[in-house]
């Protein structure tokens, strides 16, 4: 049985009980102690109670102003059941997004986290052209996140979060915690500000003390470290200062003749009951005495020395091993500089390739702070957490997310012919023949007995709007025209007007490659690569003043992406047809619109207002 507490010594012996006394004990305690920061963080992170037990003694026994700090690093415990995160699940739009894929997965991400589905975030594949930045301003909206890929992450897989320790904490108590969690087979060291210092691992603790054997030096000891390894406390005067311990470590055994004979003052001495080596010890004004065992504690009780007497109930042996246990951390941790680390945002792919390279069992996660924030070993390799995805607007890997064959594919939600995506197993699918993905998801709304707010309704009526041409596209549907004239009721618009805004907003004053750019999707045809740009506008002359400029701009593309053909559809809403710029074999465009002239790499095709619908299948019927 334990004795009980002795509360009657210097400061640092106070600290040291309190460390060691029962949580019962520790409600009672009045003691208030003024200590510095470190002394209390490396009391709160030795207690072994629970978290709530820490929290209501740090306020007790503590200044104020170390509350706070105290109650952060008083980590809670392993085994609290904590609030579980639901998954997050990106909907994404095509690349070089045009308004109805970016509102159709605003509206679907929506529509699923007020069914409870929570976690669905909108996502963009690209920088949003004039018409859609303009019609989130118009109706309050922030532009969704800009993803560049969902390839699977380090973020993305369930690796370890052990504790974390500091730079001060005695090997002792990494040991402990290494064997209370034989999960863990390695421990980060981190400083003051939470990036890595370094690691340590039950091996290179062992290796430490197997070194000690044979070079029995301890080497500026924490005094704090050395009480708590012990289980001890200083006897000499109050009046009597000590910060860390040195020396060779050496037993005084009981011997014929004159005791410690070759020993200097550089020495920590373990004795028992021998008074004649505690004489001698003094007299050579030894480093420091541990009586271990030992009654003569009260015999040289405050006792003014410049050797540091410490009273110990373990036999010699013992606290021997336990004194390069007090040793920090820091001494014997393999550094950050010898170590392998990977950041939350490194590509599970490349982290593989590194670890196969390598030798070590255990690897440092990194935030982009540089914080530590946990631990990976091979097994988290094995079967990583693939992002959840759902695609809207498009079902072409072409024109999807860059990673999608390592994502996990939730749906797909599209107006458009099926594509080349293929999946491992079944997912949601919705594919219907009508003018915009935003009205499925309307109609989603519907079926489900809900109505979007005023401002979502509003943008949705405008991405409807947009992606029919006011209603003008051959992909056109009665549904399409009703769902908008809903739309448009709840938001108290008028669609015509809508339809102004929408195609007012582009902007002609920029450079032709970017307006190239903003709504370019690619084709696969038979054997042929074919890109196609479409611009929509009230106003098609005044973009034909710069016909040349786009031309060379297309060649360029041709040339960079081998493209057998790069099309420009200038489509004029007013003479609802579109003006084509195009460069490849002329010959293939006179077959495909016959009742069109062509010249000059120019064309009008009046009627033609959909590359989806009109475009595509007219040079597909070419080339099969």
């Amino acid at each position: 049985m334990k004795k009980p507490a002795d509360l009657s010594g210097p400061l640092p012996e106070k600290l040291i009980i309190l460390q060691q006394m029962p949580a019962a004990a520790l409600s009672d305690c009045k003691n208030k102690y003024m200590l510095s920061m470190c002394t209390c963080i490396l009391c709160a992170c030795s207690l072994q109670y629970s978290g709530i037990q820490r929290k209501k003694f740090i306020s007790a026994a503590f200044p104020q102003s170390t509350v706070l700090c105290l109650l952060h690093t008083a980590e809670t415990e392993p085994d609290e059941k904590k609030e579980e995160i639901m998954e997050t699940t990106y909907v994404c739009g095509h690349r070089n997004p045009d308004t109805d894929s970016i509102v159709s997965a605003m509206a679907y991400a929506s529509l699923c986290n007020t069914l409870g589905d929570n976690g669905y975030i909108p996502a963009r594949l690209g920088q949003m052209n004039d018409e859609s930045s303009f019609l989130l301003r118009r109706f309050g909206f922030q532009a969704p996140m800009l993803l560049s890929t969902v390839r699977t992450q380090v973020r993305d897989i369930d690796f370890d979060k052990p504790p974390q320790l500091g730079t001060n904490v005695p090997v002792s108590h990494a040991w402990e915690m290494l064997q209370d969690n034989p999960a863990i087979n390695a421990i980060t060291v981190t400083n003051e500000d939470g990036t890595l210092y370094g690691m340590i691992t039950a091996g290179g603790i062992a290796e430490s003390d197997m070194h000690a054997i044979h070079a029995p030096i301890l080497h500026d000891a924490p005094i704090f470290n050395v009480l708590s390894a012990l289980e001890g406390h200083i006897i000499n005067s109050d009046d009597d200062v000590f910060d860390s311990l040195s020396g060779e470590v050496v037993i005084a055994l009981p011997t014929p003749g004159e005791c410690l004979r070759g020993v200097g003052s550089d020495s920590v001495i373990l004795c028992g009951q021998q008074s004649d080596v505690v004489e001698k010890a003094l007299a050579i004004h030894a480093n420091c005495i541990i009586l271990c065992q030992s009654d003569l504690a009260e015999q040289y009780r405050g006792i003014t020395s410049q050797t540091c007497i410490i009273s110990t109930p373990l036999d010699a042996w013992r606290a021997a091993r336990l004194l390069y246990q007090a040793t920090p951390v820091s001494r014997i941790a393999a550094r950050k500089e010898d170590l392998v680390c990977f950041h939350l945002d490194d590509f599970l792919d490349d982290v593989r390739e590194t670890v196969l390279q390598s030798r070590y069992r255990s690897y440092p996660v990194l935030d982009r702070e540089n914080h530590v924030v946990g631990t990976l070993g091979r097994y988290h390799l094995l079967r990583p957490k693939r992002k959840r995805v759902v695609l809207v607007d498009h079902n072409e890997i072409g024109q999807s997310i860059p990673g999608l064959d390592q994502a996990e594919l939730v749906g797909i939600i599209d107006h458009h012919r099926l594509g080349d995506v293929q999946t491992g197993y079944p997912v949601f699918m919705r594919n219907e023949p009508v003018g915009s993905t935003t009205t499925i998801v309307a109609t989603m709304f519907q079926e489900h007995g809900l109505m979007p707010g005023e401002k979502l309704a509003g943008l949705m009526a405008a991405a409807i709007v947009s992606d029919t041409v006011m209603f003008k596209s051959p992909t056109t549907t009665p549904k399409d025209r009703r769902i908008a004239e809903r739309l448009a009721r709840i938001a108290g618009l008028d669609l015509d007007a809508l339809g102004h805004e929408v195609f007012s907003a582009s902007s002609a004053d920029k450079s032709a490659e970017v307006l190239l750019g903003t709504d370019f999707k690619e084709f696969h045809l038979a054997d042929h690569r074919i890109g196609i740009s479409q611009i929509t506008t009230m106003d098609s002359g005044h973009m034909l003043k710069r016909k040349q400029e786009f031309l060379d701009v297309m060649e360029k593309m041709k040339e960079d992406k081998k493209y057998d053909m790069v099309l420009l559809m200038i489509t004029d809403v007013l003479l609802e047809g579109t003006q084509l710029l195009f460069l490849g074999d002329q010959e293939i465009i006179r077959q495909a619109f016959p009742d069109s002239e062509v010249h000059d790499h120019g064309v009008f095709l009046r009627g033609v207002v959909s590359r989806k619908k009109q475009m595509v299948p007219a040079l597909a019927l070419l080339w099969g």
